[in-house]
């Protein structure tokens, strides 16, 4: 049971986290394509909205995956999670997009126990203890 408790933090961070990179990743080569995506949902400044989701979605989850400010880092993630699902996949009668809200909200979710349980032993959040 301790193994268990040591690496399944560390292991559910990864998994989260990956999803935020590699969706980062994936906008550094589509800038006008995604700038373009927001904008068609009608947000305003989306240009301003790239780079925001380009530093929560590769920064933020580089610092869950790191397990580094993990609980302020897991809620910032969690409200762009929701926030993502309610503005770019709140077509709930296309199946493809209630699958992708559910995804979001699901992440949500996973983010926020991270916020109540913290990093877990491997985290830089948890180096010195």
């Amino acid at each position: 049971m301790n193994a268990l408790l040591t690496y399944a933090p560390a292991f559910g961070r990864l998994l989260i986290a990956v999803l935020f990179i590699l969706g980062g990743f994936g906008k550094i080569g589509a800038y006008e394509g995604t700038v373009g995506y927001i904008a068609s949902v009608g947000l305003p400044f989306p240009a301003l909205g790239y780079v925001i989701a380009l530093i929560v979605e590769l920064g933020g989850g580089i610092l869950l995956l790191v397990g580094f400010q993990t609980r302020i880092t897991a809620l910032i993630l969690a409200g762009f999670s929701v926030a993502t699902a309610l503005f770019f996949h709140n077509q709930l009668s296309d199946q493809n997009q209630m699958i992708h809200f559910l995804k979001n909200i699901a992440v949500a979710g996973g983010l926020l126990q991270v916020v109540a349980f913290g990093a877990g032993a491997l985290s830089v959040d948890n180096r010195n203890k």
